[in-house]
């Protein structure tokens, strides 16, 4: 990776690779989580939402508000519609999206969700280029870290009639 080793907490520094491995999965999980709440949060903000409707009440997608206000405001998604998520991710984490170290069949590295059954050509890449994307999805996982804080920060300022105007979604109000 562009900034190799980089440890300014010590947390490794009685590590061993075992520990190593650990907090580099969590890392990549991460990240890919982030890069989906990044694109969400700009995807939404855009207007682009979903057709049809959230539940059988007729509530549509886009009726609900964007960001954290869309689980925290007034108009907060359901209770009970926030429980599925909950409930849908808790299924994936604990069933699918398994690496070797929860359970499935070793990977080639840490977060390595393929467990056999997706691959989308990763076989076929050399070494150099393996280690190449992996670095490139490890650093745009952590731009999305900072990015999706970042927009987080920016929603909450709001709040407190501080108006951030963002050059590509504009104000988030």
């Amino acid at each position: 990776p562009p900034l190799g080793f980089f440890d300014p907490l010590g947390m490794l520094t009685d590590a061993d690779q075992e520990r190593f491995d650990r907090l580099r999965y969590v890392e990549v999980k991460h990240g890919r989580i982030c890069q989906l709440a990044f694109l969400g949060q700009i995807t939404t903000r855009n207007g682009v939402h979903l057709s049809g409707d959230i539940d059988y009440s007729g509530h549509s997608f886009d009726s609900y508000p964007n960001g954290l206000a869309a689980v925290f405001g007034d108009n907060a998604i359901p209770q009970a519609g926030l429980l599925q998520l909950v409930a849908f991710v808790g299924f994936l984490e604990l069933f699918v999206m398994k690496d070797s170290a929860n359970g499935a069949e070793p990977g080639d590295f840490p977060g390595d969700f393929r467990n056999g059954a997706l691959d989308f050509g990763w076989d076929t890449f050399d070494e150099e280029t393996k280690l190449s994307k992996r670095a490139i999805e490890l650093n745009n996982g952590r731009a999305a870290m900072m990015g999706i804080l970042g927009l987080m920060v920016h929603e909450k300022l709001g709040e407190i009639d501080m108006v951030a105007d963002l050059p590509i979604i504009g104000a988030l109000q």
